[in-house]
């Protein structure tokens, strides 16, 4: 599969979108009181996870931009 431009946009977006969304969810989880420490403990794994989905997704819309801002030489491959 080739990847081109927009869905590069669509991978940063949406690794974007995840970083912001769950600093701001790290931001309310240390708000609060009066929970039980399983309840820290599955968040702070949800957080992680979804933080490091965000940074393959980053990494892999980088990727894709410049392969889709290179030039194609005739018989190089150009899928990412």
């Amino acid at each position: 599969m080739k990847l081109e431009r927009k869905h590069a946009y669509v991978l940063l977006g949406i690794a974007a979108w995840n970083v912001v969304t769950y600093l701001r969810f790290i931001k309310a989880l240390m708000d609060t009181e009066d929970r039980p420490t399983g309840y820290y403990v599955a968040h702070t794994i949800l957080i992680i996870v979804n933080l490091l989905i965000a940074a393959l997704l980053g990494t892999w819309g980088v990727r894709a931009y410049k392969a889709a801002k290179a030039p194609v030489s005739p018989g190089q491959n150009s899928s990412v």
